[in-house]
């Protein structure tokens, strides 16, 4: 079976060494006259690059205020503060410089500019966005894919409510990716990116849609090469070639490309969001914390599906007698990958401790918004589902 799709990227990507150079005939080809420059923390001015985008803006005449700031799972204030002052400040293009936090809050912001009421509202349900500044990025780290995506992922300060919401309307005019603003990276980041890259694929490519053999050979072919090149740039944190495949990895693996005629589970997504909020874990690392019990929780009806990915993903040899030993070892074989590049896969290893019960259970009411929702595609989670898998990646048995 084939699902039915629609596929949009309309995002433009400018891709390579000194791709910086075209930042400002990018702005005004889209209108900029006045622009807020969002980053995050110091390494984008310790590494040079605002100041290049300083010196870019000035000599081409746009004008901007900036705001910096902007902290891993970014914060609803942060968005606030934004909203303020591209009101004040009659900002009409907002540029990212960074990577999905820096996106995730640009877009935000963009949201919330035209909106009179509160901007948390989008992400509660109450109200569906009606426009956004439009938003360019400058990648620095990739991992979440936003600078192609249509998602937006908020954490609000008060009760670390973790959630995403998703509309076309916040979709970047434009991304600069040079793979050299990525050699610095440090090494946990590098791999915890890579792990994010390749779950936004495998949230995609585990579904109950498996008739689109060409999205599974693109998904595939992405997942190998990520898992490669990991290994690789952290060997060689230069190595130009290997730091280009996974930075355009990371924006095919989430612009929803291979979605195309399957769908998307993003389970582990959506647990690890409540790990994330609630314990201030890097996304990557919690994504690689959960998964293996996740799927251990659902191969058994799956089992096909997770054959496949041992054999084409992982390398293992299919033993066609016990189609069960070969999925397992896919598993296994992804684990030992965590492993190799720095990740945890339980959650006492993320934390450095087990997890409480009552831990446990405030992420399964947080997940399932008090029991009102469940998550998942492949195999929908209600609340009794969602802390199994949790208590798993615990450590029970």
């Amino acid at each position: 079976m084939i699902k039915d799709f629609n596929f949009y990227a309309p995002t433009r990507v400018v891709f390579g060494r000194q791709s910086e150079e075209q930042l400002a005939q990018l702005l005004k080809a889209n209108g900029a006259t006045r622009i807020l420059i969002h980053y995050g923390g110091g390494s984008a001015r310790r590494s040079g690059l605002l100041d290049k985008v300083y010196g870019l803006l000035a000599e081409a005449g746009i004008d901007y205020v900036e705001l910096g700031g902007v902290v891993p799972n970014p914060l609803l204030s942060k968005v606030h503060e934004g909203i303020a002052l591209c009101r004040s400040e009659h900002v009409d293009f907002i540029l990212a410089v960074g990577g999905g936090s820096v996106i995730d809050s640009a877009k935000a912001i963009g949201y919330g500019v035209g909106y009179d009421g509160e901007v948390w509202d989008f992400w509660e349900g109450k109200a569906t966005p009606q426009s956004c500044l439009p938003i360019g990025v400058m990648l620095t780290i990739p991992a979440a894919g936003s600078e192609m995506s249509s998602s937006c992922v908020i954490t609000k300060d008060d009760g670390l409510l973790k959630r995403g919401i998703n509309s076309d309307l916040c979709r970047c005019k434009f991304c600069i990716m040079n793979p050299e603003r990525t050699y610095t990276l440090p090494p946990y980041q590098t791999a915890a990116g890579a792990t994010d890259i390749m779950m936004h694929t495998m949230e995609r490519y585990f579904s109950n849609y498996e008739d689109m053999t060409l999205t599974d050979s693109i998904s595939e072919a992405l997942l190998r090469t990520v898992k490669d090149c990991a290994v690789e740039v952290l060997r060689h944190p230069e190595d130009y070639r290997n730091r280009a495949q996974i930075m355009w990895a990371g924006s095919l693996a989430h612009n929803d490309l291979t979605e195309c005629g399957t769908e998307k589970d993003f389970a582990t997504h959506r647990l690890e969001h409540e790990l994330s909020a609630l314990f201030g874990v890097t996304h990557g690392a919690g994504l690689a914390a959960l998964w293996g019990s996740w799927a251990r929780f659902v191969m058994p009806r799956h089992q096909s599906r997770f054959v496949r990915f041992a054999v084409n993903v992982m390398g293992v040899t299919n033993d066609f007698a016990h189609p069960e030993l070969t999925a397992e070892r896919g598993v296994e074989a992804m684990e030992a990958f965590y492993r190799q590049i720095g990740m945890p896969t339980s959650i006492p290893e993320l934390i450095g401790r087990p997890a409480t019960d009552d831990e446990i259970a405030l992420m399964v009411s947080k997940c399932s918004r008090g029991g009102s929702i469940a998550v998942g595609a492949l195999e929908v989670l209600h609340e009794a589902e969602m802390a199994t898998v949790y208590r798993m990646a615990n450590g029970a048995k």
